[in-house]
């Protein structure tokens, strides 16, 4: 049966006992070592104090239930002490006064008996300030965990970023667990191992833990000597498996305490991700693009590979301030709330392409801009419009701009497109090789002349805005503030 803890982390007897201020000495039973740890500290005065304890307390007493020297002291001593281990109490602690002078000699006999720990508790120090002291070192400990768990995570989703994650992953799972990780397949194979082996014992033990997964599909752990094991269903067929083969997270752990269980489980979350076939079949597809590119295909030829066709939508985006990069998760996240696999994201910024006409929801710590739905032809096109949109959303301070689509009263639709191409590059020649120039026209265009918007848009000071557009009236030869000159060169920006 599985013993029931109170719901807090251990301190090890030790450190109770090295508090120089709470003076406590161990005065019978085995020497209190790192396998003594103390989950709570519990008073009483009661003669059995079965009825009372959750097991792994430290007991303490004043020995008031004990009886006189002439009633069998023997006897109710022994009785209590086997009561107490029955219990499950790490440790006994008797407190001097003020009813004895000294640890009644019965008391320390039987507890070197049954081998529990009984420690003298002075008459200067209150039971009360043995369970506060265990108290601050619990925060302690849990402040210290939770630094050590916040880096090991971080460790962890680095290492799912390398070339070769899964290795990687289990690599770093190893060293921060202090023992051996392994993901297993069909029959007890191994796929993948890291770290220093356990002995034989141990690893068919932790083999035959990961069949009774078939049963408990969730985890199951277990104890062996100087090790823990645990092992953990990865949610997701792995890749090339036959019949959608589901694999299994292995871990042996050094230590009473074992794996951290919130680091494992983290583990679990991102090695499920970079197994499952969808992932695998995901990442295969990128290098077939490329390869056709590369090769001089088509857009048209190329986007097939990618298992989409049809319209585009064009995404651009900007990490807004204060926001971290969780990295692959993020990455993750991304692509999961814009429902696309083909999001690129680059430091602060973000592109992707989102196949059909959907809507594009706001992300958390992004601002989005998207364009209208374009066909694989009008990619650069889409691109532009992204862009576009991006610099409205950032002046204009909203989580998404989506372009307007193209109305029938556009007067771009009266030309054919190759015509209104070459017309547009006509007249924005001059600003060839000036992409700061170019950039800074379609935004200051796009928020209708505001300096004030533009610059924020562009994320440059307003006088900067003012300079570029000068120089580009004079390259173009334009009256920028003639609305009909405006609305050329907008329709030009539209189709370059």
């Amino acid at each position: 049966m599985q013993e029931v803890l109170p719901p807090t982390v251990p301190v090890a007897l030790t450190e109770l006992l090295r508090d120089e201020q709470l003076a406590l000495h161990q005065v019978a039973g085995p020497p209190a070592g790192p396998r003594d740890q103390v989950y709570a500290v519990h008073t009483s005065e009661m003669g059995d104090p079965v009825p009372y304890l959750l097991g792994g307390e430290l007991l303490l007493t004043a020995g008031v239930h004990g009886p006189a020297p002439e009633d069998g002291a023997e006897r109710h001593w022994a009785e209590y002490v086997t009561r107490t281990v029955r219990a499950g109490a790490t440790a006994l602690g008797f407190g001097i006064a003020p009813l004895y002078d000294e640890v009644p000699p019965a008391l320390a006999e039987a507890c070197d008996r049954h081998g529990l720990p009984l420690l003298r508790v002075p008459e200067e120090t209150p039971f009360t300030a043995v369970a506060r002291t265990l108290w601050q070192l619990v925060a302690e400990r849990r402040h210290r965990d939770l630094q050590r768990l916040s880096a090991a995570q971080q460790a962890l989703t680095t290492a799912a970023t390398r070339p070769h994650p899964v290795p990687a992953v289990l690599a770093r799972l190893a060293e921060q667990t202090d023992g051996w990780a392994a993901l297993f397949g069909r029959g007890g194979r191994e796929v993948a191992v890291a770290g220093a082996e356990p002995p034989q014992d141990e690893r068919r033990a932790l083999v035959a833990l990961t069949g009774r997964l078939r049963a408990a599909p969730s985890s199951a752990a277990d104890a062996s000597g100087a090790w823990r094991l645990s092992a953990f269903a990865l949610t997701g067929a792995a890749a090339g498996a036959d019949d959608g083969e589901r694999l299994a997270l292995g871990v042996c752990a050094r230590g009473p305490e074992g794996a951290d269980d919130a680091l494992v489980r983290s583990a679990v979350a991102l090695l499920s991700l970079l197994t499952s076939q969808r992932v695998a079949a995901t990442n295969a597809r990128p290098p077939a693009a490329l390869v056709r590119l590369l090769l001089g295909f088509p857009v048209a030829d190329v986007l097939p590979v990618l298992s989409v066709a049809g319209l585009w939508t064009v995404v651009h985006g900007r990490r807004r301030p204060g926001t971290p990069d969780h990295g692959l998760l993020a990455r993750t996240g991304l692509a999961a709330g814009l429902r696309t696999d083909l999001v690129d994201v680059d430091g602060d910024t973000l592109r992707a392409l989102v196949p059909g006409d959907g809507t594009v929801a706001a992300q958390p710590g992004w601002t989005l801009g998207a364009s209208r739905p374009v066909a694989a032809d009008d990619l650069l096109l889409g691109d532009a419009g992204a862009a576009e949109s991006l610099g409205r959303a950032v002046a204009e301070h909203r989580p998404v701009v989506r372009q307007r689509r193209t109305h029938s009263h556009d007067l771009g639709a009266l030309l054919a497109p190759g015509e209104a191409r070459a017309r547009a590059r006509a007249r924005l020649r001059p600003l060839s090789g000036r992409p700061a120039l170019v950039e800074t026209l379609r935004a200051w265009l796009s928020v209708h002349g505001s300096w004030d918007r533009s610059a924020a848009a562009l994320g440059v000071h307003r006088n900067t805005v003012r300079q570029r557009i000068a120089r580009t009236g004079e390259l173009l030869d334009a009256d920028l503030g003639d609305p009909d000159e405006r609305a050329e060169l907008w329709l030009a920006l539209r189709w370059v």
